[in-house]
């Protein structure tokens, strides 16, 4: 279990300042977008979230497929699958729409009440299952056959954190004050950098036996 944490917490370390930079340019995006309709925002977030989706998925496949010796077709896609969607998910929709609920943003503008939750929170695999989850397969099949690391994770970084933006972006409903941009900086750096290293470090390695050679500065 140590000798798993100590690449874990490096890696953690070693992305904070990277992911900074991508919040600082999710931020400048809100700014300079910040008087798109919610339909238009909506609309760039379900372009950026299938991506981060697709290249989260080469990570996590390609990072298991690497270090686990002893692997099964099924097991390599079931955690590429699941550790794309359900990680991506925490960071493109869940953390910002708490970030949304705790800085009082008017989330409902545009709902319909007919719309349930993952809706309203824009749940990717549920609302746009029709590209995330052929995103998410892709990123299986290209990360089984071609396994890479480095481009998609730092690409995927900064999509999720344009994602998240665009997410939070509909919720701001044109209301770009000074206090809701500070916070949502907070919940743009939370919303990337805990979740995308999860994704593709902790979420992988947690299947690596002990025995097996764990990675280190390999992203």
């Amino acid at each position: 279990m140590k000798r798993k944490l100590l690449p874990i917490l490096t890696e953690l370390k070693n992305h904070a300042p990277f992911t900074l930079f991508g919040a600082s340019t999710g931020i400048l995006f809100m700014f300079l977008c910040r008087n798109l309709e919610h339909d238009t925002s909506r609309g760039i977030f379900y372009v950026f979230h299938p991506v981060h989706i697709l290249l989260s998925a080469i990570v996590t496949t390609s990072l298991f497929q690497r270090y686990a010796h002893k692997r099964k077709l099924i097991t390599i896609f079931l955690i590429g699958f699941l550790g794309s969607i359900g990680i991506g998910t925490l960071s493109d929709s869940l953390i910002p729409y708490i970030g949304e609920v705790s800085l009082g943003m008017h989330i409902e503008a545009h709902a319909h009440e007919h719309e349930g939750f993952a809706e309203q929170v824009h749940i990717g695999f549920i609302e746009g299952w029709y590209i995330v989850i052929p995103a998410a397969i892709a990123g299986v099949v290209i990360g089984y056959f071609r396994p890479k690391t480095k481009f998609p994770h730092a690409g995927h970084v900064l999509l999720s954190t344009w994602a998240s933006s665009f997410h939070m972006l509909m919720a701001m409903n044109g209301q770009f004050t000074t206090l809701k941009v500070m916070g949502s900086f907070i919940f743009l750096f939370l919303a990337v950098w805990l979740p995308c290293c999860i994704s593709d470090i902790v979420f992988p390695l947690l299947f690596v036996k002990s025995g097996e050679e764990l990675p280190l500065h390999q992203h």
